[in-house]
Protein backbone atom coordinates (compact mmCIF):
# COMPACT_ATOMS: atom_id res chain seq x y z
CA UNK A 1 0.00 0.00 0.00
CA UNK A 2 1.34 3.40 -1.00
CA UNK A 3 2.17 5.82 1.80
CA UNK A 4 1.29 9.51 1.50
CA UNK A 5 2.54 12.07 4.00
CA UNK A 6 2.10 15.79 4.50
CA UNK A 7 5.15 17.94 5.22
CA UNK A 8 4.71 21.44 6.62
CA UNK A 9 7.96 23.46 6.62
CA UNK A 10 7.88 26.02 9.44
CA UNK A 11 11.15 27.55 10.46
CA UNK A 12 11.70 30.17 13.11
CA UNK A 13 13.42 33.48 12.47
CA UNK A 14 11.21 35.09 9.83
CA UNK A 15 12.30 38.71 9.34
CA UNK A 16 9.51 40.61 7.55
CA UNK A 17 6.87 39.28 9.93
CA UNK A 18 8.62 38.08 13.11
CA UNK A 19 7.37 34.79 14.57
CA UNK A 20 4.73 34.55 11.85
CA UNK A 21 4.28 30.78 12.08
CA UNK A 22 3.12 31.06 15.70
CA UNK A 23 1.07 34.27 15.38
CA UNK A 24 -2.56 33.70 16.27
CA UNK A 25 -4.79 33.88 13.21
CA UNK A 26 -8.44 33.72 14.13
CA UNK A 27 -8.27 31.41 17.13
CA UNK A 28 -5.26 29.28 16.19
CA UNK A 29 -1.51 29.68 15.64
CA UNK A 30 -0.86 30.14 11.92
CA UNK A 31 0.87 26.76 11.70
CA UNK A 32 -2.13 24.94 13.16
CA UNK A 33 -4.40 25.84 10.24
CA UNK A 34 -2.34 23.70 7.88
CA UNK A 35 -1.99 20.88 10.42
CA UNK A 36 -5.76 20.79 10.88
CA UNK A 37 -6.32 20.81 7.14
CA UNK A 38 -4.08 17.76 6.83
CA UNK A 39 -5.89 16.03 9.72
CA UNK A 40 -9.20 16.66 7.99
CA UNK A 41 -7.85 14.76 4.98
CA UNK A 42 -6.83 11.62 6.85
CA UNK A 43 -8.42 9.52 4.09
CA UNK A 44 -5.46 10.64 1.93
CA UNK A 45 -2.69 11.54 4.36
CA UNK A 46 -1.14 8.81 6.50
CA UNK A 47 1.17 10.99 8.61
CA UNK A 48 1.70 14.73 9.17
CA UNK A 49 5.19 16.12 9.73
CA UNK A 50 6.32 19.62 10.65
CA UNK A 51 9.93 20.39 9.78
CA UNK A 52 11.29 23.08 12.07
CA UNK A 53 14.37 24.47 13.79
CA UNK A 54 12.33 26.25 16.47
CA UNK A 55 11.25 24.98 19.90
CA UNK A 56 8.05 27.03 20.11
CA UNK A 57 6.93 25.81 16.68
CA UNK A 58 7.81 22.27 17.72
CA UNK A 59 5.59 22.53 20.82
CA UNK A 60 2.67 23.81 18.75
CA UNK A 61 3.11 21.05 16.17
CA UNK A 62 3.07 18.37 18.88
CA UNK A 63 0.09 20.00 20.62
CA UNK A 64 -1.92 19.71 17.40
CA UNK A 65 -0.86 16.07 16.95
CA UNK A 66 1.66 16.45 14.15
CA UNK A 67 5.01 14.70 14.19
CA UNK A 68 8.17 16.80 14.20
CA UNK A 69 11.33 16.60 12.14
CA UNK A 70 14.15 18.62 13.70
CA UNK A 71 15.62 20.72 10.92
CA UNK A 72 19.35 21.54 11.00
CA UNK A 73 20.28 25.23 11.04
CA UNK A 74 22.26 24.85 7.82
CA UNK A 75 19.00 24.35 5.90
CA UNK A 76 16.97 26.88 7.90
CA UNK A 77 18.18 30.13 6.34
CA UNK A 78 16.20 32.77 4.45
CA UNK A 79 17.42 31.63 1.06
CA UNK A 80 17.30 27.86 1.50
CA UNK A 81 14.99 26.27 -1.11
CA UNK A 82 12.02 24.30 0.16
CA UNK A 83 13.16 21.21 -1.71
CA UNK A 84 16.18 20.95 0.63
CA UNK A 85 13.80 20.74 3.58
CA UNK A 86 11.76 18.01 1.89
CA UNK A 87 14.85 16.00 0.98
CA UNK A 88 16.06 16.20 4.59
CA UNK A 89 12.65 15.05 5.83
CA UNK A 90 12.60 12.07 3.48
CA UNK A 91 16.07 11.08 4.68
CA UNK A 92 14.57 10.61 8.15
CA UNK A 93 11.60 8.54 6.93
CA UNK A 94 11.03 5.21 5.25
CA UNK A 95 8.67 3.88 2.60
CA UNK A 96 7.18 7.21 1.56
CA UNK A 97 5.64 7.26 -1.92
CA UNK A 98 3.97 10.68 -2.11
CA UNK A 99 4.54 14.00 -0.37
CA UNK A 100 1.91 16.69 0.03
CA UNK A 101 3.56 20.02 0.75
CA UNK A 102 1.42 22.42 2.78
CA UNK A 103 2.98 25.81 3.41
CA UNK A 104 1.88 27.42 6.69
CA UNK A 105 1.88 30.84 5.04
CA UNK A 106 -1.11 29.66 2.96
CA UNK A 107 -3.41 28.83 5.90
CA UNK A 108 -6.78 28.71 4.12
CA UNK A 109 -7.75 26.09 1.55
CA UNK A 110 -11.16 25.10 0.19
CA UNK A 111 -12.39 21.99 2.01
CA UNK A 112 -12.53 19.73 -1.03
CA UNK A 113 -9.38 21.01 -2.69
CA UNK A 114 -7.03 18.22 -1.63
CA UNK A 115 -9.51 15.42 -2.38
CA UNK A 116 -10.20 16.79 -5.85
CA UNK A 117 -6.56 17.61 -6.60
CA UNK A 118 -5.33 14.22 -5.37
CA UNK A 119 -7.88 12.46 -7.59
CA UNK A 120 -6.64 14.48 -10.58
CA UNK A 121 -3.02 13.75 -9.64
CA UNK A 122 -3.68 10.01 -9.62
CA UNK A 123 -5.70 10.12 -12.82
CA UNK A 124 -3.11 12.20 -14.69
CA UNK A 125 -0.19 9.85 -13.94
CA UNK A 126 1.96 12.97 -13.47
CA UNK A 127 4.89 12.86 -11.06
CA UNK A 128 3.65 16.03 -9.40
CA UNK A 129 0.78 18.51 -9.23
CA UNK A 130 0.73 22.12 -8.09
CA UNK A 131 -2.05 24.67 -7.74
CA UNK A 132 -2.32 27.78 -9.89
CA UNK A 133 -4.77 30.66 -10.23
CA UNK A 134 -5.61 32.93 -13.12
CA UNK A 135 -4.21 36.46 -13.04
CA UNK A 136 -6.49 39.03 -14.67
CA UNK A 137 -4.03 41.92 -14.48
CA UNK A 138 -2.65 43.76 -17.48
CA UNK A 139 1.07 43.16 -17.09
CA UNK A 140 4.07 44.77 -18.73
CA UNK A 141 7.74 45.62 -18.44
CA UNK A 142 9.48 48.98 -18.09
CA UNK A 143 12.36 49.28 -20.52
CA UNK A 144 14.35 52.51 -20.81
CA UNK A 145 11.56 54.38 -18.98
CA UNK A 146 8.95 53.11 -21.42
CA UNK A 147 6.14 50.70 -20.55
CA UNK A 148 5.97 47.61 -22.76
CA UNK A 149 2.73 45.59 -22.43
CA UNK A 150 3.42 41.90 -21.87
CA UNK A 151 0.08 40.10 -22.05
CA UNK A 152 -2.11 42.61 -23.90
CA UNK A 153 -2.22 45.40 -26.45
CA UNK A 154 -2.90 48.94 -25.27
CA UNK A 155 -6.63 49.54 -25.50
CA UNK A 156 -7.50 45.84 -25.25
CA UNK A 157 -10.32 44.91 -22.86
CA UNK A 158 -9.38 42.99 -19.70
CA UNK A 159 -11.89 40.24 -20.51
CA UNK A 160 -10.08 39.60 -23.80
CA UNK A 161 -6.66 38.99 -22.25
CA UNK A 162 -4.82 35.78 -23.00
CA UNK A 163 -5.16 33.68 -19.81
CA UNK A 164 -2.08 33.75 -17.59
CA UNK A 165 -1.70 31.82 -14.33
CA UNK A 166 0.43 32.13 -11.21
CA UNK A 167 1.64 29.54 -8.72
CA UNK A 168 -0.54 30.23 -5.67
CA UNK A 169 1.18 27.94 -3.13
CA UNK A 170 -1.99 26.32 -1.76
CA UNK A 171 -0.62 22.80 -2.13
CA UNK A 172 1.84 20.60 -3.99
CA UNK A 173 1.60 16.84 -4.50
CA UNK A 174 4.85 15.16 -5.52
CA UNK A 175 6.28 11.67 -5.80
CA UNK A 176 9.00 11.16 -3.21
CA UNK A 177 11.29 9.86 -5.94
CA UNK A 178 11.06 13.21 -7.76
CA UNK A 179 11.89 15.15 -4.59
CA UNK A 180 14.95 12.97 -4.06
CA UNK A 181 16.09 14.24 -7.47
CA UNK A 182 15.84 17.82 -6.15
CA UNK A 183 12.51 18.66 -7.81
CA UNK A 184 9.10 19.59 -6.36
CA UNK A 185 7.47 20.35 -9.70
CA UNK A 186 8.61 21.03 -13.24
CA UNK A 187 7.32 21.69 -16.77
CA UNK A 188 5.74 18.22 -16.90
CA UNK A 189 3.80 18.69 -13.67
CA UNK A 190 0.02 18.99 -13.67
CA UNK A 191 -1.18 22.58 -13.03
CA UNK A 192 -4.40 22.37 -11.03
CA UNK A 193 -6.47 25.53 -11.42
CA UNK A 194 -7.96 27.06 -8.25
CA UNK A 195 -9.88 30.29 -8.66
CA UNK A 196 -10.84 31.04 -5.07
CA UNK A 197 -10.37 33.94 -2.65
CA UNK A 198 -8.08 31.77 -0.49
CA UNK A 199 -5.55 31.59 -3.33
CA UNK A 200 -4.79 35.27 -2.68
CA UNK A 201 -3.51 34.61 0.85
CA UNK A 202 0.24 34.18 1.22
CA UNK A 203 1.48 35.62 4.50
CA UNK A 204 4.85 37.37 4.49
CA UNK A 205 4.02 40.83 5.84
CA UNK A 206 1.77 42.43 8.46
CA UNK A 207 -0.55 43.57 5.67
CA UNK A 208 -0.85 39.96 4.43
CA UNK A 209 -1.66 38.86 7.97
CA UNK A 210 -4.31 41.56 8.38
CA UNK A 211 -5.96 40.43 5.13
CA UNK A 212 -5.97 36.83 6.36
CA UNK A 213 -7.58 37.96 9.64
CA UNK A 214 -10.29 39.72 7.63
CA UNK A 215 -11.00 36.61 5.57
CA UNK A 216 -11.10 34.43 8.68
CA UNK A 217 -13.66 36.66 10.36
CA UNK A 218 -15.81 36.88 7.24
CA UNK A 219 -15.72 33.27 6.05
CA UNK A 220 -14.89 31.13 9.09
CA UNK A 221 -18.54 30.06 9.50
CA UNK A 222 -18.91 29.42 5.78
CA UNK A 223 -18.43 25.79 4.76
CA UNK A 224 -15.80 26.89 2.24
CA UNK A 225 -13.37 26.78 5.18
Amino acid sequence: MEKTIAIIPARGGSKRLPNKNVKVLGNLPLLAHSINYAKNNAHIIDDIYVSTNNEEIKKIALKFKAKVIDRPEEISGDHEPTVSVLIHALQQLKDVDTVILLQPTNPFRPKKLLSEAFHKYKKSNAESLFTVSRDHKKLGKINEEKFEPFNYKIGQRSQDLEPLYYENGLLYITKASLIRNNVIFNEQSYPYIVNHRFANVDIDTEEDFDYAQYLFKKYNKNDNY
